[in-house]
C-alpha cells in the first residue's frame, strides 16, 4: 500500500529563547543562548540551565487545571493551543474520535516524584500530594492534550530518549496512513531541569561545568566543546493526510516525507563508535522519503557538544552527505530540551524549509579539525531549502531521523 502524503498543517513551542513558535524562531537565529544560574539549583555540581521565561505557565494553562500538571504537561498543553490554532483546526467542531495524540517525553515527571519522596521522608504521607500520580507519569501530556480537545482517537507517550519527538512524529505518521485518525497532535515536551536530574547529567560525565560565559557552554561541534547545558521545553505539531488538508483549504507549513528508526545496540549511553546504525537510521529516513542523500539540501543534527557524541554525528554526516549541504546545531541556542529536543529541532527544521534561512551554530567560529562538515557560523545562512533531514540520537542507542519537504 502506498502511503499517503503527510502534510504539517499546525506548528506549536515553548523554549528557553521563546514562548511561541516566532519568538523560538527569533531566539534561535539571534545564536545567543540564555543559559543562567538557576536558584532552584544551589548547591548542585550543575547550578545552570536554558530554562523557559517570562510566561505564568499557570495562568497561561489555567488555574482550574493547573494545579494537577508538572511543568513539562504545561508546556506540551500550551504548544498544543497554538498548532492547533495555527492549523486552522477548532476542537470544538472538529470530529474527536478521529484525532490522534502522540506526545513523548524521556524523564516525565520525575521532578515532582523527586519532590514528593522527599515530602513523604520528612513530613509523611498525609503531606504528600493527592495529585502526586498525575503529576509523575509520563502519559499525562497526551492524556492533558486529549482532554482538553476532545480528542477520543489513539493517545500514546513514547519514550525513546532523546529521540522522543521524532518517534511522536514517526508514529503519528503511521496512524494517519493507516486511516486510523484523520489529525494527530504530535511532539514532545521535557522539563528536567531539578536536583537530582542536573546531579545525574554531571556525575555521569556528558554535562558541561560553568567556566566563564554561561551563555558559552554549549559548543556544538567545536575543538573546546565542554559537554552539554540542560534545557527544557516542548514542540506540537498537527499532522494530516495532505489531501484531506488541501480538501479543507490549509496551506501546509511542511511535508513528513519520510522517518527512520535503528538502535545501536551497544552501550547505554555512548554511541556506537563506527556509526554505522546511526547511519542506517538516516538511509532509511531517505528511502522512505525516495530521495538519494544527495537530494538533502540541509542537516539539523542533533549536535549535543559532547565530545564521543559531535565526533561520531560529524563523521556519519560526512558519510551520508559527502555533497556537505549546510548544518545547524540547535543545542548551542536551547541547550538539550532532552526528550523534547526532537520535535523541537524538526520545528526548526520546518520553518527553514519555508523561510530559505539556515541558523547558525551558536559558540562556534569553525568545526573541530577532522570534522568535514559544513556548519553555518556567526549569522544565519539565507538559501532555498526543499528537502532537509533532522537527526535525533538518544541514551540507550535510540536513533531517530525525520525527513522534511518544502510542499
Amino acid at each position: 500500500m502506498r502511503t499517503p502524503a503527510i502534510a504539517v498543517t499546525g506548528l506549536g513551542m515553548i523554549t528557553p529563547v521563546g514562548n511561541d513558535t516566532e519568538s523560538t524562531w527569533d531566539g534561535v537565529c539571534a545564536a545567543v543562548s540564555p543559559a543562567r544560574t538557576v536558584p532552584e539549583l544551589e548547591g548542585c555540581a550543575i547550578d545552570f540551565a536554558c530554562v523557559v521565561d517570562g510566561i505564568d505557565l499557570d495562568a497561561a494553562v489555567g488555574r482550574r487545571t493547573a494545579f494537577r500538571m508538572g511543568r513539562y504537561v504545561k508546556f506540551a498543553v500550551l504548544a498544543a493551543r497554538e498548532a492547533v490554532a495555527d492549523a486552522g483546526l477548532d476542537p470544538e467542531s472538529w470530529d474527536g474520535s478521529r484525532v490522534a495524540v502522540v506526545v513523548g517525553t524521556s524523564s516525565g515527571g520525575s521532578a515532582h516524584l523527586t519532590d514528593q519522596a522527599l515530602v513523604l521522608e520528612r513530613r509523611g504521607p498525609e503531606a504528600t500530594s493527592p495529585a502526586g500520580v498525575l503529576l509523575t507519569i509520563p502519559n499525562m501530556p497526551a492524556a492533558e492534550i486529549a482532554i482538553e480537545m476532545r480528542a477520543t482517537g489513539p493517545s500514546m507517550a513514547p519514550c525513546t530518549a532523546c529521540s522522543s519527538g521524532v518517534t511522536a512524529l514517526s508514529v503519528a505518521r503511521d496512524l494517519l496512513a493507516t486511516g486510523q485518525c484523520d489529525v494527530a497532535v504530535a511532539g514532545a515536551t521535557e522539563s528536567t531541569v531539578f536536583p537530582i536530574a542536573m546531579t545525574g547529567f554531571a556525575r555521569s560525565g556528558a554535562a558541561a561545568h560553568a567556566d566563564g560565559d554561561l551563555s558559552r557552554l554549549s559548543r556544538p561541534f567545536a575543538a573546546d566543546r565542554a559537554g552539554l547545558v540542560m534545557g527544557e521545553g516542548a514542540a506540537v505539531m498537527v499532522l494530516e493526510r495532505a489531501a484531506d488538508a488541501e480538501a479543507r483549504g490549509a496551506e501546509p507549513r511542511a511535508l513528513l516525507a519520510g522517518t527512520g528508526a535503528t538502535t545501536d545496540a551497544h552501550h547505554p549511553t555512548s554511541p556506537h563508535p563506527d556509526g554505522r546504525i546511526a547511519c542506517a537510521a538516516v538511509e532509511a529516513a531517505l528511502r522512505d522519503a525516495g530521495w538519494r542523500a544527495d537530494e538533502v539540501e540541509h542537516v539539523n543534527a542533533h549536535g549535543t557538544a559532547t565530545v564521543r557524541n559531535d565526533a561520531a554525528e560529524a563523521a556519519l554526516i560526512s558519510r551520508v552527505y559527502p555533497h556537505r549541504p549546510p548544518v545547524t546545531a540547535p543545542k548551542g541556542v536551547l541547550g538539550h530540551c532532552m526528550g523534547a529536543a526532537g520535535a523541537i529541532e524538526a520545528g526548526l527544521t520546518i520553518l527553514t524549509l519555508q523561510r530559505g534561512v539556515v541558523p547558525p551554530v551558536a559558540n562556534l567560529d569553525a568545526p573541530a579539525p577532522g570534522f568535514d562538515i559544513d556548519c553555518v557560523t556567526k549569522v544565519p545562512l539565507v538559501r532555498p531549502v526543499g528537502r532537509a533531514v533532522s537527526h535525533s540520537f538518544g541514551f540507550g542507542g535510540h536513533n531517530a531521523v525525520v525527513a522534511l519537504q518544502r510542499p
